[in-house]
């Protein structure tokens, strides 16, 4: 199996040397490489990332750990292993590298001695560690883990004969959150945070409780307290939303909580002086769409204050100079992942642009970054040429230095669709939004081409200037593709993302359609070659769109939510939605569930609309793909139902899936393609 998939690739890599620049095509997503979690060394010589691919045998993505210098030498793989390999961590002083890897029984630690090239599992665990942390003197590594608990028995079964079949166990479960889509079945228990040697042996439990403990941990300085987020109010299970800071004392346990507010307090990261803690937050407004903001206190939970607050965006993936007088942090703005630099006093900078790469179907933001002692950056950058490649920005330089070219012998031989930003007004009220146009290869403006909406998920996400497979398949068989930000989307501030708040979908319809008009009046678009799609979010838009209008000649409406009131009780994230989407619960307000659904307007659908499904779904549960499905087929509209075995919702996680999807779509799209 393994001699075959090495010829296939092989044979691949011959043909494409030799033949000509070739559009982009299905096969061609297995051949994609990308870096992701680049984590650079502490004196800033060496960089480690994942390297992932897609194995064609397998159908899965995977990915192993390599390593390289900041000049772009050296660079080479870190074990000879051919198993999983990531989250690796550089020690305090560089010498060695902690890092998890699958092995036969699941995940475990590893350590690698940077200067002898040794290798050493030094765990043994019952399952997969999470969150792994170095202690400040390199001696223990914190991290957290599952601990199991037994689920609620309510009758004793009498004894079955030897031998005999009966029927399965039920399944039974007490808890709010019991299930997740991608992943099924939640089992019984509570994450914990534990600390193991260095150099290996026992794990220790340091906290105990039925809550769970889990996401960044945070040393500090002495190495007497580890901080983490977590809610352990009695009321935890039903005040989901909230979380507080704690910190642990790991010799004895004890756990003190930092933070006392209605919203979530999450990632805490000590600064190199000991003396303050970052982290980021809000207080909770009970809404559609909340900034969350980088705050700062004292190690005792004193002097708290926000840095952010002249910056209207989300701050993520926290960083402290070495200093301790700022940070670095990550944040989207126009549809663009940048890395910045923030003072105590909230003088911002901006450092680099096109973080991302790491969502290969659609141009979603992605990607990380890792910032050394001396202030040299290394980042997952990504451009609608390629998808997440190293980049390194010295201290002391002002342009970045890719450092890797993984997709170069594959993609210098193909043509991809050009992306242009396009801006537009919004005709419900002069907003300025957002899209891009994908062209076909060799697109020649005196032709007509069909035209294809392509609707992001979310809603509360954010396209942008992006590798996308997706969207350079559309592309490739000769489709141009809009892909907007609506209102609701992320990147252009608190109250343009809470728009939607109990008005969803909403004005966004009007700020897509407003995108197709510009399209039309510019000569890229044309009213009799208009087509639709989008998946989850972007299902419930193009729904929403060809229920409003008769405009398309044809639609896929992926993964949706066609009736708010039956998806928002079986969906694995049910309870989220009472009051931050629609006020109360269905039963409280059924009007504004229904009003907001798509079925309400099934009616009026003339549009031939392929639906489509993982029938595995927990998110966008196949009922709600079915009703729109079995509304069309009672109405006697061009319908049909694609359900895709094994998917969940995030169908293109496997790549075939991926290709199933956009193969079907454009198959539907051929049906209508030159009816007219």
């Amino acid at each position: 199996m393994r001699k075959f998939t090495l010829l296939f690739l092989f044979g691949f890599l011959v043909q494409s040397g030799r033949a000509q620049k070739t559009n982009f095509s299905y096969l061609d997503v297995y051949a994609l490489q990308y870096a992701s979690e680049p984590q650079i060394s502490p004196n800033g010589d060496w960089v480690i990332y994942k390297r992932m691919g897609f194995d064609i045998m397998k159908d899965k993505a995977a990915g192993n750990l390599w390593m390289l210098k900041t000049d772009g030498s050296e660079h080479q793989k870190l074990t000879s292993r051919e198993v999983g390999e990531s989250t690796p961590k550089w020690s305090p002083s560089g010498d060695r590298l902690a890092f998890t890897s699958s092995t036969d029984e699941g995940s475990e630690i590893y350590m690698y001695w940077t200067v002898t090239g040794k290798l050493a599992k030094i765990s043994q665990l019952p399952f997969n560690p999470g969150s792994l942390t170095w202690s400040p003197d390199g001696k223990q590594l914190a991290f957290s883990m599952n601990v199991k608990k037994t689920a609620p028995v309510l009758v004793k079964m009498p004894q079955k004969p030897k031998g005999a079949k009966w029927a399965d166990s039920p399944r039974i479960t007490d808890r709010l959150y019991h299930e997740a889509d991608g992943r099924g079945y939640i089992e019984p228990g509570f994450h914990h945070i534990f600390t193991i040697p260095a150099n290996g042996g026992a794990p220790r439990q340091i906290t105990t409780g039925d809550y769970h403990h889990k996401g960044t941990l945070s040393w500090s300085r002495d190495g007497k307290r580890i901080f983490f987020s977590g809610n352990r109010k009695e009321d935890w299970e039903y005040d989901f939303r909230n979380s507080e800071i704690y910190a642990v004392n790991v010799d004895n346990g004890t756990i003190m909580a930092l933070t006392d507010r209605n919203g979530p307090d999450t990632d805490p990261m000590v600064s190199p002086d000991g003396k303050y803690i970052a982290y980021i937050g809000f207080e909770d407004k009970v809404q559609a769409y909340q900034v969350r903001k980088l705050h700062i206190m004292e190690v005792d939970g004193s002097g708290k204050k926000v840095v952010s607050q002249g910056l209207d965006r989300s701050v993520s993936q926290l960083q402290w100079n070495t200093k301790s007088n700022g940070l670095y942090f990550a944040y989207d703005d126009k549809g663009n992942s940048k890395i910045g630099h923030i003072s105590l006093d909230g003088a911002i900078k901006t450092l680099a642009d096109n973080m991302g790469g790491t969502t290969i179907g659609r141009p979603y933001a992605s990607g990380s970054f890792s910032v050394s002692d001396q202030g040299g950056i290394v980042y997952t950058q990504s451009r609608p040429a390629y998808p997440a490649e190293l980049v390194y920005v010295s201290p002391k330089a002002k342009n970045p230095m890719r450092l890797t070219a993984l997709n170069k012998a594959f993609l210098d031989y193909k043509k991809l669709g050009k992306v242009e930003e396009v801006w537009y007004k919004s005709s419900v009220d002069q907003r300025d939004i957002q899209g891009w146009v994908v062209y076909p290869p060799d697109y020649d403006a005196s032709k007509t081409y069909p035209f294809l909406v392509e609707n992001h998920g979310g809603p509360i996400l954010n396209y942008g200037d992006r590798f996308s497979a997706e969207m350079q398949l559309y592309a490739a068989a000769g489709y141009i593709v809009f892909y907007p930000n609506p209102r609701g989307s992320t990147s252009y501030g608190e109250e343009f993302g809470n728009l939607l708040y109990n008005n969803y979908p909403g004005e966004d319809y009007n700020d897509v359609m407003d995108g197709v008009d510009y399209c039309i009046d510019k000569g890229i678009a044309h009213e009799d070659r208009l087509f639709v799609t989008g998946g989850s979010a972007g299902g419930i838009m193009s729904a929403w769109m060809i229920g409003k209008n008769n405009r398309f000649e044809a639609a896929v409406v992926a993964k949706p939510i066609m009736n708010w009131i039956s998806k928002t009780l079986v969906a694995d994230n049910y309870f989220w939605y009472a009051n931050s989407r629609y006020p109360g619960q269905p039963w409280e307000n059924f009007e504004d569930y229904w009003k907001f659904s798509p079925l309400s307007l099934v009616g009026n659908i003339e549009t031939p609309t392929m639906v489509m499904v993982g029938m595995n779904d927990l998110r966008t549960p196949p009922s709600e793909a079915k009703q729109l499905y079995h509304a069309l087929k009672l109405r006697k509209v061009e319908t049909v139902l694609v359900e895709i075995p094994g998917a969940s919702h995030g169908i293109a996680s496997r790549p075939s899936n991926l290709i199933t999807k956009i193969a079907h779509t454009l198959a539907w799209m051929e049906k209508y393609r030159d009816k007219k």
